[in-house]
């Protein structure tokens, strides 16, 4: 583990490439990825395009060409054309959903 990782399990790397997508959280853009491994607390990924400019604070990362299979992420660094991701715990709901849920 190099001086400034921080992860705390065991990191999945696969044989093949697992192709994926990163996605906006509002939908205004897409950008095609390859997961190179993956722990349960995030992921680095080789992304083809350019994100530079991009607000990745928080994203989709979209694992099945239906949308079906996904995981809310955010940035943690960037080396090139590699990124690290942390996942984002689900069942985190930002507090003006929450009070959308109550009102109605």
């Amino acid at each position: 583990m190099s001086e400034g990782e921080k992860r705390t399990g065991p990191r999945v790397k696969f044989e093949h490439d697992v192709p994926a997508q990163m996605m906006a959280i509002d939908g205004t853009w897409r950008r095609e990825c390859i997961v190179d491994n993956v722990s349960e607390g995030g992921a680095r990924l080789t992304v083809g395009d350019s994100i530079k400019g991009l607000p990745l604070a928080e994203f989709f990362l979209v694992l099945s060409s239906r949308g079906l299979a996904y995981r809310r992420c955010r940035l943690v660094w960037v080396n090139g054309d590699q990124i690290g991701v942390s996942f984002i715990a689900r069942g985190r709901v930002p507090k003006r959903a929450a009070k959308a849920e109550t009102l109605s």
